[in-house]
Protein backbone atom coordinates (compact mmCIF):
# COMPACT_ATOMS: atom_id res chain seq x y z
CA UNK A 1 0.00 0.00 0.00
CA UNK A 2 1.35 3.34 -0.54
CA UNK A 3 0.23 7.19 -0.67
CA UNK A 4 1.29 8.26 -3.79
CA UNK A 5 3.82 10.95 -2.09
CA UNK A 6 6.84 10.66 -4.36
CA UNK A 7 10.03 10.37 -2.39
CA UNK A 8 12.34 10.82 -5.26
CA UNK A 9 13.33 9.59 -8.29
CA UNK A 10 15.53 6.47 -9.49
CA UNK A 11 17.33 6.24 -11.95
CA UNK A 12 17.61 3.37 -14.45
CA UNK A 13 21.15 2.52 -15.22
CA UNK A 14 20.34 -0.98 -16.92
CA UNK A 15 17.22 -2.55 -18.67
CA UNK A 16 17.79 -6.43 -18.80
CA UNK A 17 15.12 -9.13 -21.01
CA UNK A 18 14.64 -12.25 -19.29
CA UNK A 19 11.90 -14.02 -21.47
CA UNK A 20 9.16 -12.28 -21.27
CA UNK A 21 10.27 -10.59 -18.18
CA UNK A 22 12.34 -7.06 -17.78
CA UNK A 23 14.81 -6.68 -15.06
CA UNK A 24 15.04 -3.16 -14.30
CA UNK A 25 18.38 -1.93 -12.27
CA UNK A 26 18.04 1.21 -10.37
CA UNK A 27 19.71 3.79 -8.33
CA UNK A 28 18.39 6.24 -5.59
CA UNK A 29 19.66 7.53 -2.86
CA UNK A 30 18.02 4.53 -0.70
CA UNK A 31 19.24 1.76 -1.86
CA UNK A 32 21.52 0.60 0.88
CA UNK A 33 17.99 1.01 2.86
CA UNK A 34 15.97 -1.31 0.96
CA UNK A 35 15.55 -5.26 1.82
CA UNK A 36 15.61 -7.99 -0.53
CA UNK A 37 11.39 -8.65 -1.40
CA UNK A 38 10.20 -5.55 -0.19
CA UNK A 39 7.59 -3.53 -2.30
CA UNK A 40 8.61 -0.26 -4.42
CA UNK A 41 6.40 2.03 -6.20
CA UNK A 42 8.05 2.66 -9.58
CA UNK A 43 5.73 4.86 -11.39
CA UNK A 44 3.20 3.75 -9.81
CA UNK A 45 3.55 0.37 -9.97
CA UNK A 46 4.32 -2.08 -7.30
CA UNK A 47 7.57 -4.17 -7.92
CA UNK A 48 9.69 -5.89 -5.70
CA UNK A 49 13.35 -5.59 -4.87
CA UNK A 50 15.23 -8.78 -6.13
CA UNK A 51 18.47 -8.03 -5.77
CA UNK A 52 20.84 -5.36 -4.10
CA UNK A 53 24.22 -4.29 -5.34
CA UNK A 54 26.13 -1.08 -3.84
CA UNK A 55 24.14 1.05 -5.12
CA UNK A 56 22.19 -0.03 -6.94
CA UNK A 57 18.92 -2.28 -6.61
CA UNK A 58 16.91 -4.33 -9.12
CA UNK A 59 13.08 -5.01 -10.21
CA UNK A 60 11.51 -7.05 -12.27
CA UNK A 61 8.29 -6.33 -14.36
CA UNK A 62 6.17 -9.18 -15.91
CA UNK A 63 4.61 -9.19 -18.75
CA UNK A 64 0.88 -8.42 -17.76
CA UNK A 65 3.00 -4.93 -16.13
CA UNK A 66 4.78 -4.13 -19.31
CA UNK A 67 1.44 -4.26 -20.85
CA UNK A 68 -0.44 -2.21 -18.76
CA UNK A 69 2.06 0.51 -17.68
CA UNK A 70 4.54 2.58 -19.38
CA UNK A 71 7.58 0.57 -17.60
CA UNK A 72 8.10 -1.36 -21.06
CA UNK A 73 9.04 2.05 -22.99
CA UNK A 74 11.95 2.72 -19.97
CA UNK A 75 15.16 3.35 -20.92
CA UNK A 76 18.83 3.61 -19.30
CA UNK A 77 19.21 7.32 -18.04
CA UNK A 78 15.69 7.77 -17.50
CA UNK A 79 13.93 8.78 -14.25
CA UNK A 80 11.46 6.60 -12.41
CA UNK A 81 9.20 7.87 -9.91
CA UNK A 82 9.68 6.01 -6.41
CA UNK A 83 7.88 5.32 -3.18
CA UNK A 84 8.58 2.87 0.01
CA UNK A 85 5.42 1.19 1.16
CA UNK A 86 3.64 3.46 3.57
CA UNK A 87 4.05 3.33 7.34
CA UNK A 88 0.70 2.09 8.93
CA UNK A 89 1.89 4.61 11.68
CA UNK A 90 2.01 7.85 9.92
CA UNK A 91 -0.52 10.27 8.02
CA UNK A 92 -1.56 9.58 5.16
CA UNK A 93 -0.98 12.90 3.04
CA UNK A 94 -2.10 11.56 -0.63
CA UNK A 95 -4.66 8.76 -0.88
CA UNK A 96 -4.69 5.17 -0.36
CA UNK A 97 -2.99 3.90 -3.55
CA UNK A 98 -2.35 -0.24 -4.43
CA UNK A 99 0.29 0.17 -7.18
CA UNK A 100 -2.31 -1.49 -9.20
CA UNK A 101 -1.84 0.57 -12.34
CA UNK A 102 -5.27 -0.07 -14.49
CA UNK A 103 -4.07 1.73 -17.35
CA UNK A 104 -1.93 4.38 -19.63
CA UNK A 105 -3.06 7.63 -20.86
CA UNK A 106 -1.01 10.24 -23.39
CA UNK A 107 -0.10 13.40 -22.23
CA UNK A 108 -2.08 15.72 -24.38
CA UNK A 109 -2.02 19.36 -23.40
CA UNK A 110 0.22 21.44 -21.17
CA UNK A 111 -0.57 25.24 -20.20
CA UNK A 112 1.30 27.40 -17.84
CA UNK A 113 -0.86 28.91 -14.89
CA UNK A 114 1.60 31.50 -13.35
CA UNK A 115 4.29 29.35 -12.18
CA UNK A 116 1.98 25.95 -11.59
CA UNK A 117 1.61 24.05 -15.10
CA UNK A 118 -1.80 22.26 -15.65
CA UNK A 119 -1.13 18.67 -17.91
CA UNK A 120 -4.36 17.39 -19.63
CA UNK A 121 -4.06 13.54 -20.23
CA UNK A 122 -6.46 11.28 -22.54
CA UNK A 123 -6.83 7.41 -22.01
CA UNK A 124 -9.17 5.19 -23.94
CA UNK A 125 -12.89 5.66 -23.47
CA UNK A 126 -14.40 2.31 -22.41
CA UNK A 127 -18.37 2.46 -21.12
CA UNK A 128 -17.85 -0.91 -19.48
CA UNK A 129 -14.48 0.05 -17.32
CA UNK A 130 -16.29 3.53 -16.29
CA UNK A 131 -18.67 1.26 -14.85
CA UNK A 132 -16.11 -0.58 -13.10
CA UNK A 133 -15.14 2.42 -11.48
CA UNK A 134 -11.98 3.75 -13.67
CA UNK A 135 -12.85 6.98 -14.17
CA UNK A 136 -11.65 10.21 -12.68
CA UNK A 137 -14.59 13.33 -10.87
CA UNK A 138 -13.82 16.54 -10.30
CA UNK A 139 -12.07 17.43 -7.20
CA UNK A 140 -11.02 13.45 -6.68
CA UNK A 141 -8.07 11.49 -6.79
CA UNK A 142 -5.68 10.13 -9.25
CA UNK A 143 -2.58 8.70 -9.40
CA UNK A 144 -0.15 9.79 -12.29
CA UNK A 145 3.27 7.62 -13.15
CA UNK A 146 2.68 7.08 -8.72
CA UNK A 147 1.87 10.83 -7.96
CA UNK A 148 -1.30 11.35 -5.68
CA UNK A 149 -3.04 14.26 -7.36
CA UNK A 150 -6.41 16.04 -7.18
CA UNK A 151 -8.44 16.28 -11.10
CA UNK A 152 -9.74 19.34 -12.68
CA UNK A 153 -12.37 19.36 -15.31
CA UNK A 154 -13.24 15.88 -15.99
CA UNK A 155 -14.42 14.26 -19.06
CA UNK A 156 -15.21 10.99 -19.87
CA UNK A 157 -11.52 10.45 -20.95
CA UNK A 158 -9.44 13.53 -19.95
CA UNK A 159 -9.10 15.19 -16.88
CA UNK A 160 -6.42 17.85 -15.89
CA UNK A 161 -4.09 18.12 -12.73
CA UNK A 162 -2.12 21.15 -11.49
CA UNK A 163 1.49 20.21 -10.72
CA UNK A 164 3.18 23.05 -8.59
CA UNK A 165 6.87 23.59 -8.58
CA UNK A 166 8.13 21.83 -6.07
CA UNK A 167 6.02 18.35 -7.37
CA UNK A 168 7.81 19.55 -10.54
CA UNK A 169 10.98 19.77 -9.66
CA UNK A 170 10.88 16.30 -7.07
CA UNK A 171 9.12 14.19 -9.58
CA UNK A 172 9.58 12.74 -13.17
CA UNK A 173 6.78 15.44 -14.33
CA UNK A 174 9.49 17.48 -15.41
CA UNK A 175 10.01 15.64 -18.00
CA UNK A 176 6.75 15.03 -19.18
CA UNK A 177 6.05 16.60 -22.84
CA UNK A 178 2.56 16.32 -25.07
CA UNK A 179 2.75 12.86 -26.30
CA UNK A 180 4.58 11.45 -22.98
CA UNK A 181 2.53 8.28 -22.20
CA UNK A 182 1.85 7.91 -18.12
CA UNK A 183 0.72 5.22 -15.61
CA UNK A 184 -2.87 5.66 -14.14
CA UNK A 185 -4.58 3.98 -11.30
CA UNK A 186 -8.05 5.77 -10.46
CA UNK A 187 -9.05 5.45 -6.93
CA UNK A 188 -10.06 2.50 -5.16
CA UNK A 189 -12.67 4.26 -3.29
CA UNK A 190 -14.52 4.92 -6.92
CA UNK A 191 -14.09 1.30 -7.63
CA UNK A 192 -15.63 -0.34 -4.65
CA UNK A 193 -18.81 1.90 -4.76
CA UNK A 194 -19.18 1.38 -8.39
CA UNK A 195 -18.98 -2.10 -7.50
CA UNK A 196 -21.29 -2.20 -4.58
CA UNK A 197 -23.82 -0.32 -7.21
CA UNK A 198 -23.57 -3.05 -9.44
CA UNK A 199 -24.02 -6.21 -7.00
CA UNK A 200 -26.96 -3.90 -5.52
CA UNK A 201 -28.64 -3.88 -8.97
CA UNK A 202 -28.11 -7.66 -9.34
CA UNK A 203 -30.20 -8.17 -6.17
CA UNK A 204 -33.26 -6.29 -7.02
Amino acid sequence: MFSGIIEEFATVVAIHQDRDNIDFTLTCSFTQELKIDQSVAHNGVCLTVVSIEGDRYVVTAMKETLDRTNLGLLKVGDKVNVERSMLMNGRLDGHIVQGHVDQTATCVAMEDANGSTYFTFEYPENREMARKGYFTVDKGSVTVNGVSLTVCNPTSNTFQVAIIPYTMEHTNFQDIRVGTVVNLEFDILGKYIARLQQLTQYNE
